[in-house]
């Protein structure tokens, strides 16, 4: 059934922040008794999720043996594990062509420390994300085959380098292609291209397309180390750890939000267990620096360590993270964490002048259904945090266009469920209104002419218009369980995160609680609202809603709620500052219980 036809939970048909509240799978409301039975809230969490009933077991604990394909069900597997065999027996020189973000710094970190395991000492090359742009270039090619390299493995990138990869074909230099964006039907010319996401992939391969890139590069480590194997390469040697390289999976695959479900989940789950050994020194080195006194969590990795990582290509020098993740000596390690952790700062500071200088255009676009925001001297490795910080406040898609000195736009949007953000830009550029764009539903990327832009984003609103109003309408707040304050417990969190690891396309549990009074509202930091609240069992819980003081739901929360009683929704969490742990909500939503 779908959601929208089942009842509404406690009568809340619009939020605070404008949603209806319905459950994700059944009701299960707790009342004012204790969480019980952990296992069946977990079973029951799976099932909203979409787990089978007889495959529930599969999915209690993840692991790689149970969802691991044969990576020759992929294209081009076999062919690219035989290549790069060849090239380790003959002796040639190998280099890894990785894209900036944390998972092309991640993706090639796994295959240099894994061919340095086999005996090779991989180049790698990261382009500058300013100066270069997105992908292999053919200039960039051709010349690392003129300095030697005579087989290049380009991972989260290439799918699409149709130009590049014949200038690196006509000039006799092999190109592996690594990837898991989208194809065309017409494949660009490498020597092999493994991507799930390739249109005439067979169904198995397909089903694994929400793999991230150092997903894919690991199933190839995996054919590559067997290929080997058939060849007696491991007579007179020792073979490579494979499962000693997924801290390096689950990091890239959670910072570039892959769906968390099927492998992903078992990727993360046993990728979070070799981050705790420590035993890559650049990701301890990283740990340190995020200032985790504890074993790295899933949250962590998008919210702490990816960050960091990402830093370096935003705002600093693009080779960083792969340096730090494949180094062996301690003390560059902590030099070039401490150096992204400062180049992270750096951004902070840049994207919150950015989204200031972004926010104050947008009081001029409260009727828009898409917000279009440009200016000179934005930084353009941030404007894509700062469109989805946009879209997150306002509930609308956004996009954010840095201008140059030349009067061109380099852009990139977020959007809404329901509204098809990358379909339009397609579309709009096919129209001429962009010089170039591309993307998926939930995210895009444009360039655009500045003389152009008002005409764009008049386009891109009449367009959009209606999926927005369709997809506002239908906003629902899909909720897992309720709890009165007493069962908001650190043993119901314990049990809730068995259900894990969450993320995008394996939503974290949300719990609403109730009904409560406010004892405390107040303003903390900047603009996080915090509170105290009290239930009818007598007992009270902390609370926290995030970037929330200018938001409806806050200024209800701080002006409007005095005295009355209130139904609250969000993700418990452990606050463990003080002497004993206690369980917090982080709130997303509230509703009126009067």
């Amino acid at each position: 059934m779908a959601t929208s036809a089942l009842p509404h939970v406690y009568g809340v048909s619009q939020s605070m922040t404008g949603r209806a509240w319905r459950w994700r799978g059944g009701n299960m409301d707790l009342g004012q008794g204790h969480f019980g039975d952990g296992e069946g809230i977990v079973r029951q969490l799976l099932l909203a999720r979409g787990v089978a009933p007889e495959d529930v077991q599969r999915h209690l604990s993840p692991t790689l043996r149970e969802f691991l394909p044969d990576p020759s069900e992929f294209n081009d597997m076999d062919a690219a594990a035989d290549r790069i065999a060849q090239a380790i027996l003959t002796g040639e020189k190998i280099t890894v062509y990785g894209d900036y973000d944390v998972d092309g710094a991640t993706s090639s970190a796994l295959l240099i420390r894994l061919l340095r395991e086999l005996g090779v000492e991989a180049e790698y090359y990261i382009p500058d994300r300013l100066l270069e742009g997105y992908g292999p270039s053919g200039e960039a090619l051709v010349k690392l085959g003129e300095t030697g390299s005579s087989l290049i493995v380009t991972v989260d990138c290439g799918a699409m380098a149709h130009e590049a990869l014949a200038m690196a074909s006509d000039a006799g230099i092999d190109v592996i292609v690594v990837d898991h964006h989208k194809c065309s039907p017409e494949l660009p010319r490498a020597a092999a291209l493994v991507n799930p996401n390739r249109l005439d992939e067979n169904d198995l391969a397909a089903a694994h397309g929400h793999l991230a890139a150092v997903g894919v590069a690991f199933l190839l480590g995996i054919a590559l180390v067997r290929t080997l194997r058939a060849q007696d390469y491991f007579a007179s040697r020792n073979e490579p750890n494979l499962m000693a390289l997924l801290d390096l999976v689950a990091l890239g695959t959670v910072a570039d939000v892959a769906a968390l479900h099927g492998l992903n989940r078992a990727f993360v789950a046993q990728g979070l267990k070799v981050m705790g050994r420590r035993d890559n020194i650049g990701m301890a080195a990283l740990i340190d620096a995020s200032r985790l006194k504890r074993a790295p969590i899933c949250s962590d990795l998008g919210f702490a360590l990816g960050p960091r990582i990402n830093a370096g290509g935003r705002v600093g020098e693009s080779t960083l993270g792969v340096r730090l993740l494949t180094t062996e000596d301690p003390e560059e390690a902590a030099s070039i964490a401490a150096q992204l952790s400062a180049l992270n700062e750096e951004r902070r500071a840049i994207e919150a002048e950015v989204q200031q200088a972004a926010e104050d255009q947008l009081a001029a676009q409260h009727n828009r259904a898409v917000h279009v925001v440009a200016a000179r001297g934005w930084h353009p490795g941030v404007i894509g945090i700062v469109a989805g910080r946009i879209k997150e406040k306002t509930g609308k898609p956004s996009l954010v266009i840095a201008l140059d000195e030349d009067g061109e736009g380099k852009g990139s949007g977020r959007s809404i469920p329901g509204v098809d953000l990358g379909a339009a830009i397609i579309r709009a550029r096919e129209e001429g209104l962009l010089v170039k764009g591309g993307g998926h539903a939930m995210a895009a990327g444009l360039t655009v002419a500045e003389d152009r832009l008002d005409d764009f984003s008049d386009w891109l609103d009449t367009h959009l218009e209606g999926a927005v109003a369709r997809a506002d309408a239908n906003r629902e707040m899909l909720l897992d369980l309720a709890v009165a304050p007493g069962g908001l417990t650190p043993d119901l969190v314990n049990a809730l995160d068995g259900g894990g690891p969450y993320g995008v396309g394996w939503p974290g549990p949300r719990v609403a609680v109730g009904p409560v009074r406010l004892v405390k509202c107040d303003i903390v930091g900047t603009d996080h609202v915090r509170i105290i609240a009290s239930g009818d069992d007598g007992k009270s819980f902390k609370g926290i809603a995030f970037r929330a003081a200018d938001s409806d739901m806050g200024q209800a929360l701080l002006h409007s709620s005095r005295g009355r009683r209130l139904w609250l929704a969000g993700r418990v969490k452990i606050d463990d500052w003080g002497s004993r742990p206690q369980a917090e909500l982080h709130l997303e939503d509230a509703a009126f219980a009067d």
